[in-house]
């Protein structure tokens, strides 16, 4: 073992691996038929066993992932990761879905290697986890690493035979993945500007954090029918986006003669899943600052019993609620819970404090007098080591240390006091990541596109890019503007919340059987107060028409308002989708 860890390290790893590997055997000598394992009936993955049970009784047939889980629980198999990574393989399809579970997801034939993903609760790390990532970066993967639209960070084109070495290296600097890829609960977003925003209703770290550790302490919560998204808004500047999560927790304040204490509360929001045009929706229950997590615990568990293991594209928490509607759902959520959930008339709420959708790029004060927190935009989340460095010794030597990640795909150096203010940007220019940027780059989100994930049709990244230097030589906004591109029907761009929207799409080439990259192009979208689902406007509009398509929209909207600062999500909504077609249509090119 490396001498990079302390004995009482390598006793804990030695038994981790010995025990894991015991459960290899044991399961290679069992039947050859996907059964439940021995004992599971009472064990922590019994639900998950139960609910695979009744799906078969049914009549259903069980998806290949199912099948796979139900041979043994993949966080069982380190030891087997471990070993194939030494011969430097790259794993089957059930492999590939088994190591997810360990944050390793391999991307061929986009690249020939892993990529990991990490669990960043609240989207924080420290100056030295930052420091580390580079290196690791650096060292085991491809040289760079992203922010993503989860607030968290992923490392690329890491070989086979590095995997392990990653997830070890990542573990020394306090980092995790366990769980952050396959059928688990997805990293915890919380407000970026948590404690230390002066508008805010109540810091998110202590709920995230709890919400975090109980994940990853808790067995049963790995047992689920597909990917699950819960996020914690504190009533902040920077939106966190929870409307698009299976569970939404909003801090609220509610005054007397609701049914519920006056003061500040959780109010429920459930269902959220952009990528099939649905956002989170209010519950009507609102949930005590101590009860989050003993209430997602159970709605967790609720969807462990009821969710489609069938069909994949149906296996979200979504489509419980469709099926067996709102109250039902709460009542089994009640009897997971023993006790019943706080309901209360919406006009007893406060409305959200607005969010400003600049407040994640440049300079603003914090609560605590004198200092500020430092908003930097990245290239669309990707930095390099020598970037990751800079902003490790900003938030070091000229901040409080932490670094906050956003679901903007940028990230912010909290703490810094106002004499300081001029060294913390200097580092931060001159290591090529910028503090001030366009309206339109500014809300610039892009997911990984097919430079790097086999389901993506577009190289959405570049393309993004492309738009954002053809707005800012074309037109000036005097608006925020959100332009999100997402490379396929996963959305992991949440291209429907975007003022402009754009799903990637093989695009046919007048007069050739060949087929361009392009576009399908939506405009409209919102969320947080301004919550909806962009509308359809183009179609198959090839990538290299798409920046000239993207400007005849904002010009539309520049030329035709209702009045100099209406926002473009007022002027979409006050028009359909064949109005703003025929609008952008008729601006001079």
């Amino acid at each position: 073992m490396s001498e990079d860890f302390i004995p009482e390290q390598k006793r804990w790893l030695e038994g981790f691996l010995s025990g894991a590997a015991a459960v290899q055997a044991a399961r290679k000598a069992g039947p050859a038929h996907a059964s439940a394992p021995a004992g599971v009936s009472s064990g922590p993955d019994s639900a998950a066993a139960v609910a695979q049970d009744r799906t078969v009784e049914r009549g259903g047939k069980l998806v290949d992932q199912e099948k796979w889980k139900r041979g043994g629980n993949p966080l069982d198999d380190y030891a087997r990761l471990k070993a194939e990574a030494r011969a430097g393989a790259a794993p089957k399809p059930d492999d590939n879905f088994r190591w997810r579970y360990h944050g390793l997801f391999f991307v061929a034939p986009a690249q020939a290697g892993y990529m990991c993903r990490m669990r960043l609760p609240n989207g924080i790390l420290t100056h030295w986890q930052m420091d580390a990532v580079a290196d690791i970066a650096e060292t085991k993967a491809g040289g760079y690493a992203h922010v993503t639209t989860r607030a968290n960070l992923q490392l690329r084109e890491i070989k086979p035979e590095n995997g392990p070495d990653t997830l070890e290296a990542l573990l020394r600097a306090g980092i995790i993945s366990k769980g952050s890829g396959a059928d688990n609960i997805r990293n915890v977003t919380g407000s970026a500007t948590a404690g230390i925003d002066p508008q805010e209703l109540l810091d998110t770290r202590p709920a995230a954090f709890d919400w975090h550790n109980h994940i990853l302490n808790e067995r049963a919560m790995y047992g689920l029918p597909r990917k699950f998204n819960v996020a914690f808004d504190g009533g902040g500047a920077v939106a966190t986006l929870e409307d698009t999560n299976d569970i939404g927790f909003q801090a609220v304040e509610v005054t007397a003669g609701g049914g519920a204490e006056p003061g500040l509360w959780w109010r429920l929001a459930l269902g959220g899943i952009t990528g099939h045009r649905d956002l989170a929706r209010d519950t009507g229950v609102v949930v005590a600052l101590a009860e989050a997590c003993a209430v997602a615990d159970a709605i967790v568990r609720v969807f462990i019993d009821h969710g489609d293991r069938a069909n994949r594209v149906k296996a979200r928490l979504k489509y419980v609620l469709d099926a067996m509607g709102f109250e039902k759902f709460l009542e089994l959520v009640e009897e997971k819970l023993g006790r019943k959930l706080t309901r209360i008339d919406p006009t007893f709420v406060k409305p959200r404090p607005p969010v400003d959708r600049l407040s994640h790029i440049g300079v603003h004060r914090q609560k605590q007098a004198g200092l500020n927190w430092i908003g930097a935009w990245t290239p669309l989340g990707r930095m390099l080591p020598e970037q990751m460095r800079a902003l490790a010794r900003a938030a070091r030597e000229c901040g409080d240390g932490d670094i906050r990640l956003t679901v903007w795909q940028n990230l912010l150096i909290s703490g810094v006091p106002d004499a300081q203010i001029a060294q913390a940007r200097g580092l931060i220019e001159t290591a090529g990541l910028k503090i001030e940027v366009s309206n339109a780059r500014a809300g610039l989100v892009a997911c990984t596109g097919n430079k790097g994930c086999k389901f993506a049709a577009s190289d959405t990244k570049g393309h993004a890019l492309e738009i954002a230097d053809h707005l800012d030589a074309k037109i000036t906004l005097d608006q925020p503007v959100n332009i999100h591109l997402t490379g396929c029907h996963h959305s992991c761009a949440q291209h429907y919340i975007g003022d402009i929207g754009l799903i990637a799409a093989k695009v046919a080439v007048p007069g050739s059987e060949d087929e361009a990259e392009g576009y399908h192009i939506h405009a409209g979208g919102g969320y947080a107060e301004k919550g909806s689902i962009a509308k359809l406007v183009f179609s198959d509009v090839t990538a290299a028409d798409a920046p000239a398509r993207v400007e005849a929209l904002l010009r539309a909207y520049m030329s035709h308002r209702a009045a100099p600062d209406e926002s473009f999500h007022a002027f979409a909504a006050r028009h359909e989708a064949p109005a703003l077609a025929h609008l952008a249509l008729g601006m001079p090119a």
